[in-house]
């Protein structure tokens, strides 16, 4: 028996090299997909929830006795308050009205648009569409170990898309 053990000494340190590393990329990586499905998910939620409220604020709005029309900047706070815990400087957002104008912004600068939309002449319910489009950058830190990965500011870093239309109901 003592001649065995004396034999099996270093068979702990090859067996974790063989199975316990590559393990934990596995997990690494699988925290990676769940964070990557997160964001995705947050900002696809946060885009749908501005359209809502866009759609909810057409020309009927501006109509006496009413006076609920908005701006770009009301529509960003209802993204941003919905995409909660992704960083607004990293957000680009891109709104096309009905006849086709758009605005692109980052997130933390459309907060402060006072320009009103839907425009007038394209937020007519239950006739004109507007659309909401976002992309939010992943980086992985698996691009940090990865062998070969080169700068870690190039790899792993893909756009999250997400975009919502919706016609005008109101």
């Amino acid at each position: 028996m003592t001649r065995r053990r004396k034999n099996a000494k270093g068979s702990t340190i090859l067996e974790f090299s063989l199975v316990g590393i590559p393990l934990i990329f596995v997990l690494i990586s699988t925290f990676e997909i769940g964070r990557g499905m997160w964001i995705y998910h947050t900002v696809s939620y946060a885009v749908k929830e501005g359209t809502r409220f866009a759609i909810v604020h057409g020309s009927s709005c501006s109509v006496a006795p009413n006076a609920c029309a908005v701006t770009l900047g009301n529509v960003a706070t209802r993204i941003r308050q919905s995409a909660g815990g992704l960083d607004p400087a990293r957000m680009s957002l891109t709104f096309t009205a009905a006849n086709g104008a758009t605005t692109t912004c980052m997130l933390n600068v459309c907060l402060n648009s006072a320009t009103r939309w839907p425009p007038a002449g394209a937020n007519s319910p239950g006739v004109d569409d507007v659309q909401i489009a976002a992309t939010y950058p992943f980086q992985s830190v698996m691009a940090m170990v990865w062998p070969g990965a080169g700068k870690v500011e190039v790899m792993g870093r893909y756009d999250m898309p997400a975009s919502s239309r919706e016609r005008i109901q109101f």
